[in-house]
């Protein structure tokens, strides 16, 4: 398995970084414009493992797919919820938001049959709550290993809709997989939650594209009334998507660990779809300053100033909580992070994995079932630096991400490479070119 040195910053970083597209977008965009009436041109779109894994499964499926990776752009001809192949075999991989959302989508098809499989990780991820909604409503699963579990197969009829409860308390996809395609159940559905979601700005954002679209609903609280037999269809023939607010996370914490301003692009504006960009008020109280600047936000510190540790709930905004995770040695304090249970069931269990690494950075850390505390040792942090620390990402890209933003700090002060992460390229996931982009703001310092 390769390594990757990170090479710290000899300098405080002063630069600017303009951010590839959001997954979550990129990919909740895919689908609707497949479920669109007409030609969609996807523009600013995310090219990653998991939009790829996306991409290739509507190619299967027989949808026109065109994508443009040096503009950014794919094109996709919707069938207006029809899907043309009723037969066909399915790797998902290791993406979570490809896997919920075609599995749903797959049900739409009256006769069809279908095979998914993913990943050894993905056969771990929780489907249960979305597989026993479907079943539900008249599809037929037959799993080849744990009940509720990938790998299986589906025989579809439909959806006829109605009154459909879902358990979407391991994964706010669940419920975002349902609201896509409801629109297209022969009948009317009343869509409502068993116990809570994680997540929810996911779900707020699912419902904002799905507005979009023009689909008839209406909510109270955690339940959705929904039109049936609907013919989606955007206003427009594009559709923009914004840049990728989780990976700005380790941008905007660049100045914690190096000191200087970052100025990343069109991040400013006030009406953002993806929740994470809430993590900037949480960096706010470790003494990063943060102002949006005619569309974009600039991140600034220096070096030397107060970082107190912090206390925060990222049940909602959870995967940039191990950005702050990796930067806990570098602040003053200690830091408590709480609302993350679930994300023992991601890509890896997040939290002990977390634990595992920040201990070989000789911090004292407290690991509980839904919450991590990190107590900063600077001497210990300086120790360990000089033997040399490598980091396992256990094939999470947030992981690789994250450490690989605690690396660009110059513990030992003479720019010298003291972490380096094992399996780098688990950025593929969703952020191919992270290090290049890097390693370009390191290289503009002065």
């Amino acid at each position: 398995m390769d390594s990757l040195p990170i090479i710290p910053f000899a300098h405080k970083v002063d630069g600017s970084v303009r951010l590839p597209g959001s997954k979550s977008i990129t990919n909740r965009a895919l689908l609707l414009a497949a479920l669109n009436s007409g030609r969609v041109m996807l523009e600013n779109a995310l090219f990653s493992r998991d939009t790829r894994i996306l991409i290739q499964a509507l190619q299967t499926l027989g949808f026109p797919v065109d994508a443009e990776e040096e503009n950014a752009r794919i094109s996709v001809e919707g069938q207006g919820g029809a899907i043309p192949v009723e037969a066909a075999t399915i790797d998902v991989g290791n993406a979570g938001t490809a896997a919920r959302f075609l599995t749903a989508f797959l049900c739409l098809k009256k006769g069809g049959y279908y095979c998914l499989d993913g990943d050894v990780a993905m056969r771990e991820r929780p489907m249960g709550g979305l597989l026993e909604a479907l079943a539900g409503q008249g599809a037929k699963i037959e799993y080849q290993g744990r009940s509720g579990h990938f790998p299986f197969s589906l025989s579809t009829s439909g959806l006829p809709g109605g009154s459909i409860k879902v358990d979407a308390t391991a994964s706010s996809q669940i419920l975002s997989a349902l609201l896509m395609v409801a629109p297209l159940a022969r009948n009317d559905t009343r869509l409502r939650l068993k116990g809570n979601t994680v997540s929810r700005p996911f779900v707020e954002m699912t419902v904002r594209m799905i507005e979009q679209l023009g689909y008839r609903f209406s909510r109270d609280g955690d339940s959705f009334s929904i039109g049936g037999s609907q013919t989606p269809a955007f206003a427009h023939s594009e559709y923009l998507i914004e840049p990728d607010a989780t990976a700005a996370s380790y941008f905007l914490a660049l100045p914690l660990a190096v000191g200087g301003k970052i100025v990343v692009k069109d991040l400013g504006k006030e009406d953002f779809l993806q929740g994470d960009i809430r993590f900037k008020e949480i960096l706010t109280r470790t003494g990063l300053t943060i102002a949006s600047e005619a569309g974009d936000l600039v991140a600034s510190h220096q070096l030397g100033a107060s970082t107190p540790g912090v206390e925060a709930d990222f049940n909602a905004i959870s995967d940039t909580f191990l950005t702050l995770a990796a930067i806990a040695p570098l602040l003053d304090g200690n830091t408590r992070i709480t609302g993350i249970g679930h994300t023992r069931l991601q890509e890896t269990d997040r939290i002990s994995a977390m634990a595992r690494e920040l201990k070989k950075l000789g911090q004292g850390v407290v690991e509980r079932e839904d919450a991590l505390e990190i107590h900063p040792d600077r001497k210990a942090l300086l120790e360990k630096a000089q033997e040399g620390v490598c980091i396992e990402t256990y094939d999470d890209h947030r992981i690789a991400m994250s450490f690989g933003t605690l690396g660009c700090a110059d513990i030992l002060g003479n720019g010298k490479s003291w972490l380096k992460l094992e399996n780098p390229s688990c950025v593929d996931k969703t952020f191919p070119h992270f290090f290049r982009i890097l390693d370009s703001l390191r290289l503009k310092t002065n």
